[in-house]
């Protein structure tokens, strides 16, 4: 594996994929918030959760995204000084933005009653604006940092983002903004992701 920006700069394959995969990446982002769009017009399914019975919602909007771009930011940054694992995160990040969209399609979801909308400003700057409320299953924002946990596995900043993870699972159920099983999937589909581009890296590296 290249860690060293010089050595990998010198290595005109590995720079070649790792601006492929970015720019899929940025391709990617662009059709998953149109195809968000497309699925807040769609009629789901809504059903009881158990956990989401035993109390009302919180609003932890502004927490909850300040947890969630401090720890993007600080690993984004930390990610800079290894280019073999940003390469990882560009097309892992991909897979579970496909990953999102395939299981958003086959499962349509109404938000949970009393829910209270989470306003993504990420997705809001991509999209047209429009707050977002069936992008249930699963959930990003708590796949999103459990990856974060699995590209940072070698280093002791991981236990940092495990207690991130549970924090934005939590807060997220707190503010009925997700199903308590959206939350409990993630995990699955970001370690699926992970797994998936290292294989596919590996592969592209043997060519």
């Amino acid at each position: 594996m290249t860690y060293n920006w010089q050595n990998f700069y010198h290595n005109k394959k590995e720079l070649i994929v790792t601006i492929i995969l970015f720019i899929v990446l940025i391709s990617t982002m662009t059709i998953f918030t149109n195809f968000l769009e497309i699925i807040e017009k769609r009629e789901g399914v809504h059903f009881d959760d158990p956990i989401l019975k035993t109390f009302t919602p919180i609003d932890l909007t502004w927490i909850t995204f300040t947890l969630i771009y401090a720890g993007l930011v600080f690993c984004i940054y930390f990610l800079l000084k290894y280019p073999e694992l940003l390469k990882v995160a560009f097309l892992s990040y991909t897979l579970m933005l496909i990953f999102r969209m395939t299981s958003m399609y086959l499962l349509p979801l109404n938000p949970p009653i009393n829910m209270i909308p989470l306003n993504d400003p990420l997705i809001q700057f991509f999209g047209n604006g429009e707050i977002l409320t069936k992008d249930l299953f699963f959930s990003g924002h708590t796949s999103t940092s459990f990856l974060f946990i699995l590209l940072l596995s070698r280093f002791k900043i991981k236990y940092l983002f495990v207690i991130l993870t549970l924090i934005i699972g939590t807060f997220v159920i707190l503010q009925h903004v997700h199903y308590s099983v959206d939350v409990l999937a993630a995990p699955f589909f970001s370690f699926g992701s992970y797994k998936l581009a290292i294989y596919f890296i590996n592969k592209i590296r043997e060519i």
